[in-house]
């Protein structure tokens, strides 16, 4: 049959030297590497600003918080101070001054806050339009953006409006990425085990803090700009590698695999008998942004997930800082022993995903694993926030834990359930809402992730316990959106318990309502 599909360079590549085309196995496997590949330099671009901080406002602990029109006028004294603050490396202009905490809380803010409105039209244009394209732009203009403000430290810029601008584009390019990502996984993978492969497949959020953590850490003592300038330059290079090789769904390359349950009807007995995901694309239409935001289920979960990212973005812009300014042991850390510390919090992050999506596959509940994690993060902050001083072991045992409740909803929520919701039976098989529903649920989260850190920086000069209590808090409310969710996941288990009850593996998706 004469092939009228557009492959990526790559796989182009890769078929004439195999001689062959490759097998749907072999896609789904390259589609897993390349967006895991991409979603991890993303996050590493995006942790490098929580390691800078402490550098660029090493004495903010010390000083009070104003607001914009509370400032002093200090332009004269940025002006002269800013070659004596590079020599002595205590900071730099204008972040080391009185209001140096609120700037980069701005900073933070104004970063989070042009991605979550990205993040909603991202997920419209992206269900609209080749998702390896839109990917591949989203991902060097987030290397551009993010090797600029490291630029900064060799142009010697002390001006904040150069460092805000940048950061507004940074996040407008990282709003590319997520609902891409989700949308091209959930094109090769059908709901088997779905929790479970995403969940390991969403330790790239983990790994890219890690990542970029350890970069920005260990390159900080050349100076701070480099640890925005090389992994500006590596998410540029992974942009490259993602427009050669990232297939976005089985059609544009011809795969098929009529056995593989992304292509077959459910199992008999199923309520749904239409197939999980179509392979006729032609008959399809985009999903509006209003009739994706009807999905059952599609509200809560984006609710849920405003204050669940609030909890996982206050740890991702501000755990660095709380530890270099908070004694352990008697002791205060350097700034990259604490950056190096605060990865302990992204690896318990790994565990959370991964169990969060296990468990959530063997009970077929979402919701009900997404507001037992949330639950259990309350105790979990408080003993942190009231025992992590202690000993160093004390510190790191509790920094694991409370990644893995923290992060583990967190990411069940922006994979799986995403997936799930995106494919929701309402939608008749109708793939392309994937990215939609992705973008409307991650993007809330996002608003709540904005909200988080600058809440942060104005609280934490009072009071670190009042942030604290500011995330327990947090994590209730996210648990309490999902209550409705939860009783009618609780009631189907209660018939299932009963002699007419069917399998788990027989509940309808329009469950989730």
């Amino acid at each position: 049959m004469e092939e009228t599909y557009s492959k990526p360079p790559g796989i182009r590549v890769m078929e004439r030297a195999k001689k062959s085309n490759l097998s749907f196995k072999t896609y789904q496997g390259i589609v897993l590497i390349v967006t895991f590949l991409a979603y991890t330099s993303y996050h590493a671009t995006r942790k490098t600003t929580s390691i800078v901080k402490s550098a660029l406002d090493p004495q903010s602990p010390d000083v009070g918080l104003k607001f914009p029109w509370q400032r002093r006028n200090t332009t004269y004294d940025q002006n002269q101070s800013s070659k004596l603050s590079w020599m002595l490396k205590d900071g730099w202009v204008p972040f080391n001054g009185v209001d140096g905490t609120a700037m980069l809380g701005e900073l933070d803010v104004s970063f989070l806050f042009v991605y979550a409105m990205g993040m909603y039209f991202s997920g419209h244009v992206g269900d609209r339009m080749d998702l390896r394209i839109f990917l591949t732009v989203g991902m060097v203009g987030t290397g551009v953006f993010t090797a600029l403000f490291g630029v900064g430290y060799w142009a010697n810029v002390h001006i904040f409006y150069y460092y805000l601008i940048v950061q507004m584009m940074a996040g407008l390019f990282q709003s590319t990425g997520w609902p891409s990502v989700v949308a091209v996984v959930g094109n090769w993978f059908g709901k088997k085990k779905r929790g479970l492969i995403m969940g390991i497949w969403n330790a790239h959020t983990s790994i890219g803090n890690i990542t970029g953590s350890l970069v920005a850490s260990l390159l900080l003592k050349y100076g701070w700009g480099w640890s925005m300038v090389v992994p500006g330059t590596l998410i540029a290079v992974v942009g490259v590698v993602v427009f050669l090789f990232l297939p976005v769904n089985p059609e544009s390359v011809g795969a098929n695999k009529d056995e593989d349950e992304v292509f077959s009807p459910r199992k008999v007995g199923d309520e749904v008998t239409e197939p999980f995901l179509r392979s006729d694309r032609e008959e399809e239409s985009a999903v509006g942004f209003i009739e994706a935001w009807k999905i059952p289920g599609v509200a809560p979960f984006a609710f849920c997930l405003f204050f669940a990212k609030l909890v996982a973005y206050t740890f991702l812009y501000w755990l660095p800082f709380y530890i270099s300014h908070t004694a352990i042991e008697g002791r205060y850390l350097s700034n990259e022993e604490a950056g190096n510390l605060s990865t302990l919090f992204d690896v318990g992050g790994v565990v959370g995903g991964i169990l969060a999506g296990y468990i959530s596959d063997r009970l077929d509940a979402r919701a009900i694993t997404a507001a037992s994690f949330m639950y259990c993060a309350i105790p979990v902050l408080y003993f942190y926030r009231s025992y992590g001083h202690v000993s160093m072991t004390i510190n790191i045992i509790l920094m694991l834990i409370t990644g893995v409740f923290v992060n583990g909803p967190y990411a069940l929520i922006t994979t799986a359930v995403s997936a799930d919701l995106g494919t929701h039976s309402s939608l008749k098989g109708n793939s392309r809402a994937l990215a939609t529903v992705t973008a409307i649920i991650d993007g809330t989260g996002s608003i709540g992730a904005a909200i988080g850190p600058l809440l942060t920086g104005y609280i934490s000069t009072n009071s670190w316990s009042g942030v604290f209590t500011m995330l327990m808090g947090s994590a209730f409310i996210a648990g309490l959106f999902l209550t409705r969710l939860v009783v009618a996941e609780v009631g189907e288990k209660i018939q299932q318990l009963g002699p007419q009850g069917s399998s788990p593996r027989s509940r309808s998706p329009d469950l989730l309502v």
